[in-house]
């Protein structure tokens, strides 16, 4: 916490504003929309509301097909089966560990002779780095396809100078507790069209028609952001560069003192972006450290670390078994690779320099074993 929030949730108590609606949720959503550049915004229960909002304003039902990273959490995808549409999974490719405009490209031509091209792509920020937005954006324009950009983990991040989340017709953020800024729970949806944001706040609130009795027309959600909550993320906007420096500073150490193993290559920043590191990960060559990722893990937890491997593309999960998946290149799935030899190390905002030495002596020490070599240890004057 930043210290601030209980000024904001007095609020809410000293004016009873308690419910899905008041005067911090309104304030969250402008605050929200003017620092990353969206004309409004619409605060929500969780990141995975914001999407399934999303692929619901763009008329995504049953029997049609979206596009998908397969590299994320599982929440990406699950409001594609809500809504009873196909998830199709596209790879990642080197550069960005994000959606490759390769496999994007070939996934695009198949369906453009099938006659079925998706109704929506839902491009993924991993861990905080912006996808390859100007190839993604133009495939996409080509086929007038629209983009939602789930940027749950990538609030803070830029792409050529614009905020992470803005690019597609739609824009996501999370605010779940281990993400960069968080309401304990909740989501934000961003988005050029007001008028589309104002049909999302009506599908969030139960679908509600104006009436004096309780009369439905649609059926709705009830996706709506507590006021409560709201005053916990306008105190954590607060203090949002402060929390991106540090996560950077953070991926700096790490970096510093690990890049030069041999077997060890983290996770890049394209040109002309600016990731806010939300977890530093890294790539492990087994052949070249002496050590697998699930010796590391279990040489970390050893030591009472927890750290974890990336996440398990979703084209291996078996709730997704026998969906469409197109690789990078046919003799390259990126996904799988950083799956099998990927790495996240704890990055949280508030980590202390002598735990992170902890990690960082331990990781050095296991690959001195693989290796044979003894490495310099860090040390807090380092």
């Amino acid at each position: 916490m930043s210290g601030n929030e209980l000024k904001y949730i007095k609020q809410a108590f000293d004016t009873n504003w308690i419910a899905p609606l008041g005067p911090n949720v309104d304030a969250f959503e402008k605050e929200i929309a003017e620092y990353v550049g969206a004309n409004e915004a619409v605060a929500v229960s969780s990141g995975t509301a914001a999407i399934h909002l999303a692929l619901s304003l763009l008329g995504v039902k049953k029997g049609d097909q979206v596009f998908c990273s397969t590299l994320t959490f599982i929440a990406s995808a699950n409001p594609i089966i809500y809504q009873g549409a196909e998830p199709v999974f596209i790879d990642s490719e080197p550069e960005t560990w994000n959606m490759s405009p390769i496999a994007l490209e070939k996934a695009f031509i198949e369906a453009s002779y099938s006659g079925k091209l998706p109704k929506a792509v839902i491009v993924v920020n991993l861990y905080g780095q912006s996808a390859k937005m100007d190839e993604i954006l133009s495939l996409c324009n080509h086929y007038n396809v629209p983009v939602i950009e789930d940027a749950a983990e990538s609030l803070g991040s830029t792409y050529k100078g614009k905020a992470s989340g803005t690019f597609g017709e739609f824009g996501i953020y999370s605010f779940n507790g281990n993400k960069i800024i968080t309401t304990s729970g909740g989501g934000m949806l961003v988005s050029k069209d007001k008028a589309a944001l104002k049909k999302a706040r009506f599908l969030a609130t139960q679908a509600r028609d104006p009436a004096p009795h309780y009369q439905h027309s649609q059926i709705g959600f009830n996706y709506r952001m507590s006021n409560i909550l709201a005053g916990v993320g306008r105190a954590q906007l607060e203090v949002l560069p402060e929390r991106v420096q540090a996560r950077r500073n953070i991926f700096n150490n790490y970096y510093q003192e690990l890049a030069q193993l041999p077997g060890i290559s983290f996770m890049p920043e394209l040109k002309n972006t600016i990731s806010n590191r939300w977890l530093t990960s890294l790539i492990v060559n087994e052949e070249e450290a002496g050590v697998s990722v699930a010796e590391l893990l279990e040489c970390l937890a050893d030591e009472n670390i927890e750290a974890r491997p990336v996440w398990k593309p979703l084209h291996l999960q078996p709730a997704f078994l026998g969906t469409k998946f197109y690789s990078h290149t046919p003799q390259e799935v990126t996904s799988e690779n950083l799956f099998y030899n990927g790495l996240c190390l704890p990055s949280g905002s508030n980590m202390l320099v002598e735990a992170q030495l902890r990690i960082i002596n331990t990781i050095k020490d296991r690959i001195s074993m693989g290796s044979g070599t003894n490495y310099m240890k860090f040390s807090r004057k380092s």
